[in-house]
């Protein structure tokens, strides 16, 4: 074996070898139990980062687990085409070349660029999921674009507008005026900024006096509807009601009633915007409000009539400005016509598109929606029955006040990439052939393709009227005698706009698979999956709705269980943010310390709840922890520890066997129980304590003298046993360091079969009490000396004679047949029972058994009371200096979190070596 493992070298190595063998793809054997999972698939202009590596890292250690325990294991892999992620990038790129706009090339050539970019740039992030080691079946994966899952998407949309759940409607949306394009809550930015409160006094039409109102958004007054009090606020009650002339626009409003409006909150009226605020809305729909838009696509006053009253309102000289410009206008006139009561600094949340980075306009637009409430209904009892089960436990409550309160999911987005709304407008006919408008999208028509449209179109006008496809004219009609239009033909074009990308993910678990094809061998053998892994973030984006569509379209929920992990912040806690200069590249931790060490580092933190706080330092002690592995294979190499033809581990004879496959036994036991209830940090904890803390620091320690020693039987059983321990601490760790653990299986004996594939320990039956509790002893002995030996800074060279006080006969015949072995690992010279302590002997107890270490003419006690006492004064003083800081209240209050936290972690080290080096100076005072 070589002196060291190099990532570098072997890892892309033995990944080739297990994709070559076919490693990744299920067990074809129908006896197997189904393990399947489906990755949330990252955009394909992503790159991976460090909450991808955390993500992914949990599935491949439950995959490969499973993978072990004989699972026909599916872990399907694809990519979001992410619409107006993708879009930007292109249109970026397509900028950067001097090139003309996607508006001037036109749909179909702007798709096809989109389409020649992803076949080239896109999907990179697949690649990166490989360096990190996940073994997804690379063989299924798929895009969210695939013709296969576009069927899906497509049979989806018609069902549910077949159904009534899917309809098209008039309602607010998040509008991003430099995309122009609805888009969703995920991914609209909100941001604290400085802004402030205008309030402007609205004069009552019957002259009679004036409410004033405040908004932060001064240019939408033009749009408003009513001004709103609150029922109960007596200050008002006679006003409800009456009429308010609002200002510049110069039409009359009235003064509702509304809980919306709050009495405690400046005057508390309330100016209602129901086209330009999401709280107006709801408020304008309970009262029968006119929805007054002002703004166009581009949030610039309307220019032109939109039907909705808001043209009229605009003076003429602002028609066509900027939303901004608009602001500062309508200030200026409030303040000349002496309206302007007062101009309050006020903190704001303002709404930033995440990827446009311009504020997020509430506007009002026909959207497709899903009539989410109803599908929600069945995807909340799926969880209040425990048909899906969420870990942690708490995000249920998550779940449900989301699923609870769900509005309609607006679905239907402008933009030119993703999957295009599948219906097609004509003009609307009466029965009797006359068109009511042509040339205006009046009358839509839902299909599985152009035929089946064709054929609603059909009956629907008529046989004397002609129906085709085209993109810009909508009817071709002539008038009769009497004047009116004749429809004569119906041109029907398709609906610009495409789909949320949700609604496609959404689909995730069962189009993946094959679905709406016939594929029963896949759908029934893997659908519903086993497990889904993901981020809070997403809960109600994806989880919620691939449930209730899962729940819909299978009649199965789509998971089992649904883990939420954290998420990953820096060392001191701290949200990783580029501007904070904090984030953590897990390439280029890979890079440097290799996947190995990187995964376990991820897993290892990964307990329930808790945030993962991630360092250079900490993933460098797991590399450290592989060096550790792969020395202990080098000196059982070294030592010819092989495991023999016949090897049978419940027939060792040898004390120090029986408990290391004991230990073993129980590591196995405490991994399982961590996998299976998705605890990965207490699963890791398991693995590295056997591996590191008893298999390394102490097996190997005591199987040495039976290595070197003359019992060739005792020789023979140690070396199989250590080296079928050293396989299952392979085995066990592999789900966590696949590389390192796979190169050592290559290397450390004759195999079968890749490690990827190998059997899990089964190791039931191994567990050995007596034995167990005897090594146990012995390592307490030992510790306890090592840690007196440290205590009294007995020179490191300095050989003891250990006197056992009281010991009874079990621990007489323990100290006599571990005679060599404690006095080669606790450096001493000899050891003696007796009845009394010897003088000048620092003490232990172990049991009822006082372990005595005389030291005279060992150490100066002179010296080593000054020593230990200046020790204490030292501790002394940094612990009043950390109690007086952290009893200070302006610098708890003041001082960063992880400042704080790192001083009273301070504070509790310094008061335990205080309390150790206190103990050995009590020592020293009684000899």
């Amino acid at each position: 074996m070589e002196k060291t493992f190099n990532p570098n070298d072997a890892e892309t190595r033995i990944y080739q070898a297990w994709e070559d063998s076919g490693a990744f793809q299920p067990k074809d054997d129908d006896n197997a139990e189904a393990f399947s999972i489906v990755i949330p698939p990252p955009n394909v202009t992503g790159r991976l980062h460090i909450g991808h590596a955390l993500n992914n890292t949990l599935q491949d250690v439950l995959v490969r687990y499973k993978r072990m325990l004989g699972c026909s294991v599916l872990w399907q892999p694809g990519t979001d085409h992410a619409g107006i992620a993708t879009q930007m990038v292109v249109e970026r790129q397509l900028a950067a070349e001097g090139n003309i706009s996607r508006a001037d090339m036109g749909r179909d050539a702007f798709i096809e660029r989109v389409w020649e970019w992803k076949e080239e740039s896109g999907g990179a992030i697949m690649q990166q999921l490989r360096r990190l080691g996940a073994t997804c079946d690379w063989s299924r994966e798929r895009f969210t674009l695939d013709e296969g899952l576009s069927k899906a998407v497509l049979k989806v949309f018609v069902e549910l507008h077949q159904q009534g759940l899917i309809y098209r409607d008039k309602r607010l949306v998040n509008w991003d005026p430099h995309f122009q394009t609805a888009i969703s809550d995920l991914e609209v930015e909100n941001r604290e900024t400085q802004g402030h409160f205008w309030h402007f006094a609205y004069p009552l039409a019957d002259g009679s006096g004036e409410l004033v109102v405040a908004t932060t958004r001064p240019e939408t007054v033009l749009g408003d509807s009513a001004v709103a009090v609150h029922p109960d606020d007596e200050r008002y009650q006679h006003l409800i009601g009456k009429m308010i002339r609002l200002p510049i626009a110069d039409v009359e409003i009235p003064i509702v009633a509304d809980e919306h409006a709050d009495p405690e909150q400046g005057t508390g009226c309330v100016k209602i915007t129901p086209a330009h605020d999401f709280n107006d809305f709801e408020v304008g729909k309970r009262n029968d409000l006119p929805k007054v838009n002002i703004l166009d696509r581009q949030a610039r006053l309307l220019s032109e009539d939109d039907g909705t009253g808001g043209f009229d309102r605009i003076p003429a000289e602002w028609r066509g400005m900027d939303r901004f410009e608009a602001r500062k206008a309508l200030v200026a006139k409030m303040e000349e016509l002496g309206l302007l009561r007062e101009v309050e600094d006020k903190t704001i949340q303002q709404p930033y598109g995440d990827r446009s980075g311009v504020v997020i306009e509430p506007w009002l637009t026909d959207q497709w929606y899903v009539n989410a409430g109803e599908l929600a209904r069945d995807a909340i009892a799926a969880v209040e029955d425990g048909r899906t089960t969420f870990h942690p436990k708490t995000w249920e409550k998550t779940y449900f006040e989301w699923m609870r309160n769900i509005q309609p999911w607006c679905i239907s987005r402008q933009l030119w990439w993703g999957h295009r709304v599948p219906a097609w407008y004509g003009p609307l006919s009466n029965s009797d052939g006359y068109a009511d408008s042509v040339n205006h999208h009046a009358k839509f028509f839902v299909g599985l393709d152009e035929a089946d449209v064709l054929r609603q179109a059909s009956d629907y006008y008529g046989s004397d009227v002609e129906v085709a496809f085209g993109e810009n004219s909508l009817g071709v009609g002539s008038t009769d005698a009497s004047g009116r239009d004749v429809l004569q033909k119906a041109v029907l074009s398709q609906d610009p706009d495409v789909l949320d990308t949700w609604f496609s993910s959404a689909l995730w678990p069962f189009s993946t698979l094959g679905w709406p094809d016939d594929t029963p061998e896949m759908v029934e053998r893997y659908y519903p999956t086993s497990v889904l892994i993901t981020a809070f973030d997403i809960i109600f984006f994806w989880v919620a709705r691939m449930m209730m569509q899962g729940l819909h379209f299978m009649k199965v929920a789509p998971f089992k269980d649904v883990y939420i992990h954290a998420l990953v912040r820096d060392e001191n806690g701290q949200k990783m943010s580029k501007s904070k200069g904090n984030v953590i590249d897990p390439l280029e931790l890979i890079d440097e310390y290799g996947a190995d060490a990187v995964r376990f580092t991820l897993a290892a933190q990964a307990g329930q709840g808790r945030d993962i706080r991630m360092s250079k330092e900490r993933v460098e002690g797991y590399r450290n922890f592989g060096t550790k592995l792969w020395n202990a294979a080098r000196f059982c190499e070294m030592n010819e520890c092989v495991v023999p033809d016949g090897y049978d581990p419940k027939s060792v004879t040898q004390t120090v066997n029986k408990w290391i496959l004991s230990e073993a036994a129980q590591a196995v036991e405490a991994i399982n129980a961590g996998l299976d209830t998705y605890r990965f940090n207490d699963a890791a904890a398991a693995a590295y304590r056997f591996v590191w803390n008893v298999f390394c620091d102490w097996h190997l320690e005591f199987a040495k003298p039976l290595f070197n020693g003359e019992d060739e039987a005792a020789k023979a059983e140690t070396r199989a046993t250590t080296a079928f321990v050293l396989d299952q601490a392979l085995k066990m760790l592999h789900p966590f360091m696949p590389f390192v653990t796979e190169e050592l299986w290559q290397q450390t004996g004759t195999r079968d079969t890749q490690l990827i594939i190998a059997d899990w320990p089964q190791l039931d039956g191994l567990q050995n009490v007596d034995a167990t509790a005897e090594m146990d002893w012995l390592i307490n002995l030992v510790t306890d000396i090592r840690r007196l030996r440290a205590e009294m800074n007995i020179p490191a060279g300095a050989k003891l004679s250990l006197v056992a006080v009281g010991a009874d006969a079990e621990v007489a015949d323990r100290l006599a047949r571990h005679d060599a072995l404690i006095q080669r690992m606790a450096r001493l010279a000899s050891i003696e029972t007796a009845d009394t302590v010897p003088p000048a002997s620092a003490q232990t107890v172990l049991g009822t058994t006082t372990l005595a270490l005389p030291l005279e003419g060992v150490i100066d006690f002179g010296a080593e009371k000054d020593r230990l006492a200046k020790e204490v004064a030292k501790l002394d003083g940094e612990i009043g200096r950390l109690e007086k800081k952290l009893g200070n209240e302006r610098f708890v209050a003041n001082a960063p979190a992880e400042v704080v936290a790192e001083q009273r972690e301070k504070l509790t080290d310094y008061a335990g070596q205080k309390a150790k080096m206190a103990e050995a100076l009590a020592r020293l005072e009684a000899m």
